[in-house]
């Protein structure tokens, strides 16, 4: 069943009603931040966004409480290196009771992007005892950002965006397998470019740029009741048509090109009416209570502001189709008093 946003606003008026307002929040979670991501593990939330410089880690039992959450900047890269800056979209996973994190960084040369990995074995990841373990490609070894790592029937996968050949002009989402959190296997495999009408807005033109960019990227993996999707942004950044669009697996091997479909429209775009632009570079989390799933996700409050600080983290629920796919309908405006994940 699909649910728009006057049903939803009615909803929350109910709730409200209810007279226990400290269970409800308001977007955006946070006045800056791109990229954001979050984990959830025995009873908090891990949450990070790209600051540019380093990773920072915010810890919370309610992400609708970032602001007042703890924080911990667990790496800061040394100077003079191939990942000293320019450190984008940082993930944060925990896997077979380790922590690790993710993130895309360079030189201050943007062909030299390429994934990086940090790893944790303590309990609790706001510390020190973070160690960099170094970079993480394909045998390719070509452009890469916003690696995104999930296990499927057993198998662990990276999915991320990156270029072809060795040149700027596109961005396509590729997926390799992992044998470890440490190390791609094997070759990649392109699964998405950039096709469809809306997601082709990325004229530059700026010095050092080439005059357009194609983009597909920001892969998300989301599984429901045995589907696997990708969720992935499209067009530039710096447009204000950035957009979601979703794959889906139809058949049994994501490392089969052919077995993945892309939606033809976009699953979630600007909506000038309600003043949310350029909404992209999502991730998803479940409530604590685990019955019902969210959109953490990037924004806009006003046109043309593209690929800076301007951009806020914002949440709000997904909701799952007759077919089985996912639904999360229009960016909602600041204004829109939504109920905190179900407990």
């Amino acid at each position: 069943m699909k649910y728009s946003i006057s049903h939803t606003i009615v909803i929350l008026f109910l709730f409200l009603s209810w007279g226990n307002q400290a269970q409800t929040f308001q977007n955006p979670l946070l006045d800056s931040g791109a990229d954001p991501f979050s984990v959830y593990v025995d009873g908090y939330y891990y949450y990070t966004h790209t600051t540019g410089n380093g990773v920072v880690l915010w810890k919370t039992k309610n992400l609708a409480n970032l602001r007042d959450a703890a924080s911990k900047t667990i790496w800061t890269p040394p100077a003079n290196t191939m990942y000293s800056k320019d450190i984008w979209a940082p993930e944060i996973h925990y896997i077979d009771h380790k922590w690790y994190v993710y993130v895309a960084a360079d030189d201050g040369t943007n062909e030299n992007h390429r994934m990086y990995v940090l790893e944790n074995t303590t309990a609790d990841p706001l510390n020190d005892h973070w160690e960099f373990k170094g970079k993480l490609a394909a045998p390719s070894d070509k452009w890469a950002i916003d690696g995104n790592v999930y296990t499927y029937k057993g198998q662990l996968y990276m999915a991320w965006s990156g270029w072809e050949g060795a040149t700027n002009g596109q961005q396509d989402i590729f997926i390799a397998k992992m044998s470890d959190p440490l190390t791609i296997s094997g070759k990649r495999i392109k699964i998405s470019s950039p096709t469809y009408p809306w997601e082709l807005n990325g004229d530059l033109g700026t010095a050092g740029n080439p005059a357009h960019v194609s983009v597909n990227e920001g892969p998300q993996f989301l599984e429901h009741d045995g589907n696997l999707f990708i969720v992935f942004s499209a067009s530039g950044c710096w447009t204000d048509h950035y957009a979601l669009g979703l794959l889906s697996l139809t058949g049994n091997d994501p490392m089969d090109a052919a077995a993945w479909s892309k939606k033809e429209a976009p699953l979630f775009k600007q909506t000038p009416e309600n003043s949310v632009y350029a909404p992209g570079h999502n991730s998803f989390f479940k409530s604590p209570d685990g019955k019902e799933d969210w959109i953490l996700y990037h924004a806009n409050s006003n046109p043309g502001e593209g690929c800076g600080n301007k951009r806020s983290p914002r949440m709000q629920r997904l909701y799952w189709q007759e077919d089985g796919t996912p639904y999360i309908g229009t960016p909602f405006p600041t204004s829109v008093i939504q109920p905190i994940p179900s407990k």
